[in-house]
């Protein structure tokens, strides 16, 4: 009964079969096996564009590497002040930049406003040797909130993202749990939209550990091979990353996955909200929930043995509650069954 991130599901059981298959006789390193020799193919298709996809390991590394191919050392990535580049990733996005400076915005539900992003890069100082250069946005979809950017605010934050001469990141850590909320094509909020690098995960939706680099802007694919050698996220038996990613798009695991897990929050924010004690904090669009409780009822749901993430602390915590592509409805009925056994005792 843990809550606590996507991260803590185990291996889902194709991916781990692809594993095993893919573990059988000898294969050519360091990208040249059968497995990566078929991704970006499959991948165009599914994106309906060329595109080129790098594998990695992790969603620090896809992150790091895909913003230093367009940041240089004394450019400026604008961000979310809550996003995963700018808190959680130990400055691995400005260590591989060479020091490119994470320029940081507010908004609601962890997404950028269009307005505001129009206003800061207005007042940038481009061309103005003292500062530092405007480079790249990066937005994250789902949002570190739960929430899901609509095709036309990624179209309309792309827009003056290139007017200005910038190139525009999505870190797609949840960008299965995305598609699946907007139920869209996967074009519709990356190429279509005026994405050029999008970081596609699989790690939190039944990976192992696993991520694509993808670049629908292939001029930006040119240098990407030399960072990520020198980055040492070049494996050499690449096959087994790659083997977990055709796994996970082949007849299209990623969104079946997706689809439970949102599903699972779905209900379980449904089943939140008919306690009078209860608020959400963010709309519910992916498979994360914000949720502000009584201390009591915390401390009451650890007793039963559940397990989350308080993310704010106080008389009336907010914790994070995050489902998976394995979370069971009986898991889901049992947090709901002792919210309501603890805050009922609460009231007496």
């Amino acid at each position: 009964m843990n809550f606590c991130s996507d991260n803590v599901s185990q291996v889902c059981p194709e991916i781990m079969a692809a594993l095993i298959a893919a573990n059988e006789g000898a294969m050519m390193p360091y990208g040249a096996d059968e497995y990566t020799q078929r991704l970006s193919a499959k991948f165009s298709s599914i994106f309906e564009t060329p595109v080129t996809v790098f594998p990695v390991a992790t969603g620090s590394a896809a992150n790091a590497l895909a913003l230093s191919a367009i940041a240089p050392g004394y450019g400026a990535i604008y961000c979310h002040a809550e996003s995963h580049i700018n808190v959680d990733e130990c400055g691995a996005p400005e260590f591989y930049t060479g020091g490119a400076k994470l320029v940081t915005l507010n908004g609601t539900d962890s997404q950028i406003h269009p307005s505001e992003l129009s206003k800061t890069l207005e007042n940038a100082g481009a061309g103005i040797v003292h500062h530092v250069q405007p480079a790249a946005v990066s937005i994250t979809q789902a949002t570190e909130a739960g929430t899901v950017y609509l095709p036309e605010e990624i179209g309309e934050i792309a827009k003056i993202t290139h007017a200005h001469n910038l190139y525009l990141h999505i870190d797609g850590a949840r960008f299965a749990n995305a598609v699946v909320s907007l139920d869209c094509a996967p074009a519709d909020i990356t190429w279509r939209a005026g994405v050029d690098i999008l970081c596609f995960g699989a790690t939190k939706n039944g990976g192992m550990a696993a991520e694509a680099v993808i670049f629908f802007n292939q001029d930006l694919a040119k240098t990407f091979a030399y960072r990520r050698k020198r980055s040492g996220h070049l494996f050499s038996k690449l096959r087994y990353l790659s083997a977990q990613l055709e796994a996970y798009i082949t007849d299209d695991l990623w969104l079946k996955n997706a689809t439970r897990a949102n599903q699972m929050a779905t209900k379980l924010a449904q089943g939140l909200v008919e306690f009078p004690l209860v608020k959400l904090c963010h709309p519910v669009e992916a498979n994360e929930i914000f949720v502000e409780l009584p201390e009591s009822v915390v401390n009451g749901l650890r007793a039963d043995g559940f397990q989350f993430y308080v993310w704010q602390e106080g008389t009336l915590p907010i914790i994070r509650l995050v489902t998976a592509f394995n979370t069971r409805d009986e898991d889901v009925d049992a947090f709901l069954k002792s919210v309501k056994r603890i805050a009922l005792r609460a009231r007496e």
